[in-house]
């Protein structure tokens, strides 16, 4: 996209540098109004030139500018070259970096990288990041904080730890994918009035919203019954575990769908019915019990604490003789892992642990490339797969992998995989394509985790999230 406007508009590229810096500055001045003392680390190439030409405008508003540089400018070429010298001519200084620079600064701006890093920091570049991270001042970081991977968001040996980056042109991959949400802070886009045409290809992801949910989730027909939205079959809840699959079933329900039905241990009945009594709970003593009830489901839902024992195991296969939508999560995905096999029915919704069982990887290959990982995942297991996580991503096999960026640390709590779960389950019942049920699910359960977190994150509950849910799928 930076070539094609250069190529065909009005600007050059040292002129898109210049507008960068503009609103980098903008930035500055809105954000934080009273700096008056401004330490900018400059590297190589545009992201080093992106701040010289800060560090002149800085100059020009009449603002204190220190300019610590990690590589001889007179190695710079192109428009950084451009920069450098246009800085220096204006009675700029270039010093080398040194720590106690970092003591007289209101804010510091990071310049040293961009999106080109691929190999991991080390050096004086090393060095300065550390101490930036150590300093007790604030960080705008330009484009992409320095030392986080543009495409994967994973950290090459150290990134800088920002509390604003402003990005210029399009939103890059790795600013919402594993490590990035520690470095990235505030995300502020700097369009550069570049707009993206047919000519720049398909975006890598695509930001959920609650358009999609919009759209399905309309008000019912007045003579609707429940036999219209649809009958979902949970199985699971095994031997000390009733509360997942209790968690799982309300949240199909609380999404609309019209008969939830359970399959757990006989054991558990009393304790499921007696806490949620709209819930049909069939206590299961074996396959036999169960196809019954397979028979009668138009979507079914395996997994959320079903365990690992001879019944759980026998009851996930027979569940999946039966071919209705299907969600799979927890046990019913380690089950999986074991005996892999693809269909293009069902949404998988691993987290990283569960993720990296079935490709048969670590889990930290997994979050090192997500967006590599879902794109394995569904290609291998077919359907619709979401992989849970901060920035949890959703790929149906039909377009650009879907982008949750909704959800808060506080939803890193038991049970909150099982309520997506029902979510995902509910949603399949009242007829959203396999596709839809897993963005608008995703969606869903993120902005419910946030609205309930206004009140704290520590201490959430994935069961705050139940009653929570029913003003989301109502907004139509």
């Amino acid at each position: 996209m930076d070539a094609r406007a250069i190529r065909h508009g009005p600007r050059d590229g040292y002129g898109l540098m210049c507008a960068a810096a503009a609103g980098a500055l903008h930035a500055i001045q809105a954000t934080w109004p009273a700096a008056r003392r401004l330490l900018l680390c400059c590297g190589a190439g545009n992201n080093g030139g992106d701040g010289y030409v800060l560090a002149r405008l800085a100059r020009e508003q009449g603002l204190g500018v220190t300019l610590a540089a990690l590589l001889d400018p007179a190695r710079l070429g192109g428009d950084a070259r451009r920069a450098y010298e246009d800085f220096a001519s204006g009675g700029g200084i270039v010093q080398e970096f040194e720590p106690d620079l970092l003591l007289a600064a209101d804010l510091v701006v990071d310049a040293l990288f961009g999106t080109g890093l691929d190999r991991p920091v080390e050096g004086q570049f090393l060095r300065c990041i550390e101490a930036i991270n150590a300093a007790a001042v604030p960080v705008l970081a330009l484009d992409v904080p320095s030392g986080l991977h543009a495409d994967t968001g994973s950290v090459l040996g150290q990134a800088v730890v920002a509390d604003l980056t402003v990005t210029f042109v399009a939103l890059k991959t790795g600013l919402f994918l594993g490590e990035a949400v520690d470095h990235v802070g505030r995300l502020v886009l700097d369009s550069l009035g570049i707009q993206p045409t047919d000519e720049d290809g398909a975006p890598c992801l695509r930001r959920l919203d609650d358009t999609e949910g919009r759209q399905w989730l309309r008000p019912r027909r007045r003579n609707a019954h429940k036999g219209d939205h649809g009958r979902v079959l949970l199985v699971g809840g095994g031997p000390g575990m009733p509360g997942a699959i209790r968690l799982a079933a309300e949240g199909a329900l609380r999404v609309g769908a019209g008969l939830v039905v359970v399959a757990t241990r006989p054991e558990h009945v009393a304790a499921i019915v007696a806490c949620r009594p709209e819930i049909i709970c069939h206590g299961v003593e074996d396959v036999t019990g169960l196809r019954p009830l397979l028979e009668a489901c138009d979507v079914l839902a395996l997994g959320p604490g079903l365990g690992r024992d001879g019944w759980a195991h026998a009851l996930w296969g027979a569940a999946l003789e039966r071919l209705v939508p299907t969600v799979m999560d927890a046990d019913a995905l380690n089950f999986l892992a074991a005996e892999p096999h693809r269909r293009d029915d069902w949404v998988l919704t691993p987290h990283p642990g569960e993720a990296a069982r079935l490709l048969a990887e670590s889990t930290a290959r997994v979050q090192a490339d997500r967006l590599a990982a879902v794109r394995h995942l569904q290609s291998r297991f077919g359907g619709a797969c979401v992989l849970k996580g901060a920035g949890s991503l959703v790929l149906d096999g039909d377009g650009s992998p879907g982008l949750c960026d909704a959800g808060n640390p506080g939803m890193a709590a038991a049970g909150m995989g099982d309520v997506l779960t029902g979510i995902i389950a509910g949603l399949l019942a009242q007829g959203l394509p396999l596709g839809a049920a897993a963005r608008v699910g995703t969606r869903l359960h993120a902005r419910v985790g946030d609205a309930e977190a206004e009140r704290g994150e520590r201490g959430l509950l994935a069961s705050d999230l139940l009653a929570g849910l029913r003003p989301w799928v109502n907004l139509s």
